[in-house]
């Protein structure tokens, strides 16, 4: 499944609402929407001015909707979705987030540090309706550099 617009991943991000990952995390588990929103905005508090970065840790639940019972497929399915309307980095990023034995850079680091307090945050991270402006200017700058490329 490929991602071709705005639309499409702002509906399977709609659809991790009331879904709940549990093997890694505490018994009663945590709603993956509400935990796409506390990660996109920690990593917007860290990173202001990175919106891919930021973008990485909205997406990143919605591995655990493409490949409900392959865990180890999640972030493989995840990033292949993204990449025709995100771009290389999201992608690439996505790809390499729960692999804790690749080589970590400072943006890897933030974004992992970001998924575990978001499984914990309690703050109020606003409605996904707020992300829209920043995944069309993403996905209009990544459409715009793949047309020259």
């Amino acid at each position: 499944m490929e991602l071709r617009s705005v639309e499409e991943l702002m509906d399977l991000l709609y659809a991790c609402r009331g879904v709940r990952e549990t093997p890694e995390g505490p018994a009663h588990g945590v709603d993956l929407h509400d935990h796409a929103l506390q990660t996109a905005a920690l990593l917007r508090r860290s990173r202001p001015a990175d919106k891919e970065l930021q973008l990485t840790g909205l997406v990143h639940p919605i591995g655990h909707l493409l490949r409900p019972t392959d865990p180890v497929g999640r972030a493989e399915r995840a990033a292949d979705a993204v990449r025709p309307l995100l771009g290389p980095r999201v992608s690439h990023l996505l790809r390499l987030h729960p692999w804790l034995g690749a080589p970590a850079d400072d943006d890897l680091n933030r974004l992992r540090q970001a998924d575990e307090d978001g499984l914990s945050a309690g703050f109020d991270a606003g409605v996904l309706e707020d992300w829209r402006t920043v995944l069309e200017l993403v996905a209009d700058r990544n459409s715009r550099l793949g047309a020259v490329d």
